[in-house]
């Protein structure tokens, strides 16, 4: 592993920290680097009541309380390959199954959002990317800096997430009809919220120390699990080449100062590209914000029209909300499975039949 190497820019000597350079870039850009982790903060702190809320339902079925108190359908967001499957059999079908609706249209919602504004779910709501962020800021203060595996490493260490996703995207979508509604009505599938939640309650040795690894890494390599394994974040980045919107350079009015470069957390080259195009592109917008130069560096829809970064921030915050929102005036969010039979699974998931159908 090495150390990310200074350079000479600009005349002014570039840190070999990585990550957001306090105090260099102003109080404007500094506020909006703030703004976006407000955002990504507030969504965190929304998943932890959701989790909290969750565990106050599980307990209940458990102890066979009934009725039993309200379960949040936001908790099926961490069940993205569920949510596919539902898509698909929703086409299949004509019909969106009742088992984790709410799966099915976070996962349309997620996918929409990267085909209008990039991977931004990544940046300004996903909440494992909050906490991916706030381990890689805790790296900087311990170490001084981020590490960098080598390039030869890097990148097929990238290749990595891309792998996974194809295979879950090819295994879903080579499912029949049959098999696919098979699975989602499957005694597994049902309780496959409950299932993802005792697996972290539960974590194993294995499960400790992968856990105990990515963490540490995190710590190291900024953005370590999402640069090189998350499947969701492959499929997002491959779809958001299809996004209007890119951050655009104007070479002229360029100074070569290199702030660009050194706060971009998926290491592209910003300061050598007329259009930020790559998969690897977060739609975190902090080469914008960090930019002492107003017309050199901004984000541009379709080429023409240029987007300040609190609109291009509404933008991701109405796209996911009003998805969110639209998703439960249609009744397209709720379970249908009710509080007696979610109350008898959960009590029986140590029993045969709720091993996943695959195994």
């Amino acid at each position: 592993m090495q150390l990310v190497c200074g350079r000479q820019r600009g005349g002014e000597n570039q840190s070999a920290s990585t990550g957001w350079p306090e105090k260099t870039v102003g109080k404007k850009g500094d506020r909006t680097y703030r703004l976006r982790l407000l955002v990504q903060a507030g969504f965190a702190l929304g998943c932890v009541l959701l989790g909290i809320q969750f565990a106050r339902f599980t307990r209940a079925a458990v102890a066979g309380d009934l009725p039993l108190p309200v379960r949040p359908p936001g908790v099926e967001g961490f069940l993205p390959i569920s949510g596919m499957m539902g898509l698909l059999d929703w086409f299949h079908q004509g019909t969106l199954n009742r088992v984790h609706p709410a799966a099915t249209m976070l996962f349309v919602i997620i996918v929409g959002v990267a085909f209008v504004a990039r991977k931004s779910f990544c940046s300004w709501i996903c909440p494992v990317g909050f906490l991916s962020e706030t381990l890689a800021r805790l790296g900087r203060r311990i170490f001084g800096r981020n590490f960098r595996p080598w390039k030869w490493l890097d990148i097929p260490l990238r290749g990595l997430k891309y792998l996974l996703m194809f295979f879950f995207v090819y295994s879903v979508v080579t499912m029949s009809d049959t098999a696919l509604r098979a699975f989602i009505e499957s005694p597994y599938n049902r309780v496959a919220d409950v299932k993802m939640g005792l697996f972290f309650v539960r974590l194993g040795t294995v499960g400790a120390t992968v856990m105990v690894v990515l963490f540490v890494l995190s710590i190291l390599i900024n953005g370590a699990w999402c640069r090189y394994l998350c499947p969701y974040g492959g499929l997002l980045g491959l779809v958001s080449l299809f996004s209007p919107f890119k951050v655009t350079r104007k070479a002229e009015a360029c100074i070569d100062c290199g702030l660009c470069d050194k706060v971009c957390m998926a290491r592209l080259p910003v300061s050598t590209l007329d259009r930020v195009s790559s998969a690897e592109c977060t739609g975190c917008l902090d080469c914008v914000a960090t930019c002492p130069i107003t017309e050199a560096l901004d984000v541009r829809a379709a080429r023409r029209w240029r987007v300040s970064l609190p609109v291009f921030a509404l933008v991701v915050l109405v796209l996911f909300l009003g998805g969110y929102s639209g998703a439960r005036l249609t009744d397209l969010w709720r379970s249908g499975i009710s509080d007696a039979e979610y109350s008898e699974r959960i009590q029986n998931l140590d029993r045969p039949e709720y091993g996943h159908p695959g195994s």
